[in-house]
């Protein structure tokens, strides 16, 4: 066997790498399925395009990122041990790398380039590794693109365009040999800037201020500006070539003299190693259980009392979508919370379809029957729901009274609020949490510092002191988003986490590392016993108030909800009876008889005189009065009752008049001459057209059944090993298909056309190779038209002809398949390998 031809090209790298190699390049950049490519050719030319070049890069930690930075200033092809000279420097600087760091780098250099090989960034062997040109363009120095590294431009670069005898003047200068070839000139500078010991003699012999000005540009920026008349350290500099002229105000220290300064290190500091998470605390892991316990409790309380409170029809939604200020902060009353952490529960029961818009033309927030079903659901599945919408959703509820790009501020439920790469940051989050032991809760800053290492170019610029998250899980109130969102969607995590009872004082809980190793059930079974039983009784006290020691069975809630009016919130609720609470329990359709038997029924304590007789005197007024469309009518048996209304000054806005003694009727509609007779002490009651009381179910409103916000992806979906494979096979099939040597007829119009075109033969020429092709074993290269008019490539290995269709197995597909013969446009016998 021959030696291996070292690849001169992406394509011939990518296409002697192996199946395998091939699904994990499509797996890292899954940009380059869509569509899936043609061939090998095809696919290195999609991978080399800036969009998916910027995407790659995009997702590299920050040492992968390094030796792709060092990469683009190295020459092109560098062999790996100048690639690692540039990360650990040679050894000759003040001390600031030492060798720990080296080691560090060594170790860690051959897992980022494999990394960067993987992904298709970089090709060739070690002693000619070569970084893509569109990496290496927008990595490498440019006066309108400074590198990453800080680094200019070469010395060729730089004095491109230079004139020879301002080349001369700068190697007299240095004492180098003058030559009138402008290339040997720029070669001689080169070599003196690269040489260790003559340019050490030649910086001796530079005044102090020349060093300095060195010094504040070795590490970058490399440009700086000069005036028409340049003090004697820049001269000094200038002369020798150490600064080197972009324009007429602009010089820049060229990348030779730079990687000298520097010990030939391409970074500063080098990060080879990912930051270690620091621990505040180490907790006891069931103190943490039980503290997440009680938090995700409280979660389900809060979501379950909003879906109370917008049971009837919530608040309406704004012409531009979302809520208002006013009714975010009329929610955050009701819940009793700040309006960030109402943002939150409000997005949270978006997110996990519980509320909807009803869709109608006075368009409202509402209830979706999903609600419904969730709240028949045990509480541990209830929060698993809750929580898995919450790792998915891509709503940012963080982002509530900030603005956007145009000015405009960002409301609760509006459209701008979702950002594609909060699912990544949560899950990447707990992730971190779950690596720790149980019950560490880490540092905020040294997570922060993490996940800027794992995605420095999503992470944006590391801000010198992040600021502390509010309890609403802001951190800088309103404002547009800057550049560090992941940081920032990373703080929103810690908080929404502690609010939802994923975590506990601070530490991931058992619960929630369940849900996220094991899944939706494991996690239900190990937070079900650290939830409080459900109680089916109250105690009720002589002072007109019920105190539940604890949850309620949902029925008893329910009733209780309706009877009663809470009072106050805590280990144990109290609610409060009042004469507006019963009557509203009658209204629903209770009869007195039915709420004793109630409260006999569900309280551990005697029901209480006062109570009794608040409930019977409001049943014995609660519709002797009748109301019903008149506009409106009010009629009683009881002459004395209407007299006493329409001598009270309070009626003169209703416009009373009596039509019969006992019928009095009003140019107010029934609703609001309802509301006023209450607010007057009345207890009246609306009937229908018919005579009949009606009865006013609590809470009846719903949206038409609506499925939860589908979550905007972080670009496109990872494929899964069954797309992969078929992909990979379909690369293979079409790049056989368009390199392998076809045999060639020249006396036959039937020979192929040019590489990648479809073949074009006769039918008769079609139907002879393939069953030629069939009788001998052999494959073909055909050109097939589907139903939909779609032309493609194939490579099959006929197995039967006849009816006017072929059997063949069909190497793109990887399986057999039948072809009408109509459908073929032509066919090419694929020559034999030598």
């Amino acid at each position: 066997m021959g030696t291996t031809t070292p690849p001169r090209t992406l394509a011939e790298a990518l296409r002697a790498r192996g199946d395998d190699s091939l699904a994990g390049l499509l797996r890292a950049r899954p940009d380059l399925l869509n569509p899936v490519p043609n061939d090998i050719t095809q696919l290195a030319t999609r991978a080399g395009t800036r969009a998916s070049v910027v995407r790659a890069l995009e997702h590299l930690d920050r040492f992968a990122l390094q030796t792709a930075e060092a990469l683009a200033v190295a020459p092109d092809p560098a062999p790996y041990e100048t690639l690692l000279s540039l990360l650990t420097g040679d050894g000759l600087d003040d001390g600031e790398q030492h060798d720990d760091a080296g080691a560090a780098i060594t170790a860690a250099l051959p897992g980022a380039l494999a990394t960067l090989r993987e992904q298709a960034l970089v090709w060739g062997e070690d002693d000619r590794l070569r970084l893509v040109r569109t990496a290496r363009e927008l990595l490498a120095p440019s006066p309108q693109h400074p590198s990453p590294t800080g680094l200019g431009p070469t010395v060729a670069e730089a004095t491109a365009g230079m004139s020879p005898g301002r080349l001369q003047e700068i190697l007299t200068a240095t004492g180098l040999p003058a030559t009138h070839d402008p290339v040997s000139a720029v070669a001689s500078l080169s070599a003196l800037f690269t040489d260790r010991t003559r340019m050490a003699e030649l910086l001796d012999s530079a005044p102090v201020e020349a060093l300095s000005v060195l010094d504040r540009l070795v590490w970058g920026p490399p440009y700086g500006e000069v005036t028409p008349n340049p003090t004697p350290p820049v001269k000094w500099l200038r002369d020798r070539g150490l600064l080197l002229p972009v324009s007429t105000r602009t010089v820049v220290l060229p990348r030779e003299a730079a990687l000298h300064l520097r010990a030939g290190r391409a970074h500063r500091v080098p990060e080879p190693v990912p930051p270690a998470l620091a621990a505040v605390a180490e907790r006891d892991p069931q103190a943490v259980d039980r503290a997440a316990a009680g938090q995700a409790f409280t979660a389900l309380a809060t979501v379950e009392e909003l879906l109370k409170l917008w049971n009837g029809g919530g608040p309406t939604i704004l012409r531009a979508g979302g809520l208002s200020v006013r009714e975010l902060k009329r929610t955050a009353t009701a819940l009793d919370v700040p309006e960030p952490i109402a943002a939150f529960w409000v997005e949270l029961a978006y997110g996990a379809g519980l509320l909807a818009s009803d869709g109608e033309t006075d368009e409202r927030y509402a209830p979706t029957p999903a609600s419904d079903e969730w709240l028949d659901l045990p509480a541990a599945d209830r929060w698993t729901h809750l929580a898995t919408a919450w790792l998915a959703a891509t709503r940012t509820p963080g982002l509530v009274g900030g603005q956007d790009a145009k000015g405009r501020a960002l409301s609760a439920l509006g459209p701008e609020l979702d950002r594609s790469a909060a699912p990544d940051v949560r899950r990447r989050v707990l992730a971190l949490f779950a690596g720790l032991p149980p019950g560490t809760a880490p540092d905020p800053e040294t997570l922060l510092r993490r996940l800027r290492w794992e995605r420095p170019l999503r992470g944006g610029p590391a801000p010198a002191a992040p600021a502390a998250p509010s309890p609403g899980g802001t951190t800088s109130g309103g404002g547009a988003e800057g550049t560090d969102l992941r940081s920032r969607l990373a703080l929103w995590t810690l908080n929404e986490a502690e609010l939802l009872g994923i975590t506990g004082r601070g530490a991931l809980s058992s619960q929630a590392r369940a849900l996220l190793e094991e899944g939706e059930k494991a996690a239900a079974v190990r937070l079900a016993p650290l939830l409080p039983e459900p109680r089916d009784h109250v105690l009720l006290q002589a002072d007109l108030t019920a105190v539940a020691p604890g949850p309620l069975e949902r029925p008893l809630a329910d009733m209780l909800s309706v009877l009663a009016d809470v009072e106050s919130k805590g280990g144990a609720t109290v609610y409060r009876f009042t004469p507006g609470s019963v009557r509203r329990a009658l209204d629903a359709g209770r009869a007195a008889t039915d709420l004793h038997a109630f409260l006999a029924a569900h309280s551990r304590t005697p029901v209480p005189q006062p109570l009794s007789y608040l409930i019977d005197d409001v049943a014995r007024r609660h519709g002797h009065l009748r109301i019903g469309a008149a506009s409106a009518y009010v009629r009683c048996d009881d002459e004395a009752v209407l007299n006493e209304i329409l001598a009270d000054r309070r009626s003169t806005g209703l416009r009373l008049r009596r039509l019969a003694p006992t019928v009095l009727a009003s140019q107010a509609d029934p609703g609001p001459l309802l509301e006023a007779l209450r607010d007057m002490g009345y207890a009246p009651a609306a009937e229908s057209a018919d005579g009949d009381v009606l009865i006013t179910r609590a809470g009846a409103r719903r949206t038409p059944p609506r499925t939860p916000p589908v979550p905007v992806p972080e670009g496109p979906p990872v494929p899964d090993d069954t797309l992969l494979g078929a992909a990979v096979r379909a690369i293979r099939a079409g790049d056989t298909a368009a390199t392998v040597a076809r045999k060639e007829t020249p006396d036959s119009p039937s020979s192929p056309g040019p590489s990648g075109a479809l073949p074009r033969t006769t039918p008769a020429e079609t139907l002879a190779t393939v069953q030629a092709a069939a009788m001998t074993g052999a494959t073909v290269w055909i050109g097939y038209v589907n139903a939909d008019g779609a032309a493609s490539q194939r490579v099959i290995a006929p197995v039967r002809v006849e009816g006017g269709f072929v059997t063949a197995y069909d190497h793109t597909a990887d399986e057999i398949r039948t072809y009408p013969l109509h459908r073929i446009t032509g066919v090419a016998e694929l020559a034999e390998e030598a």
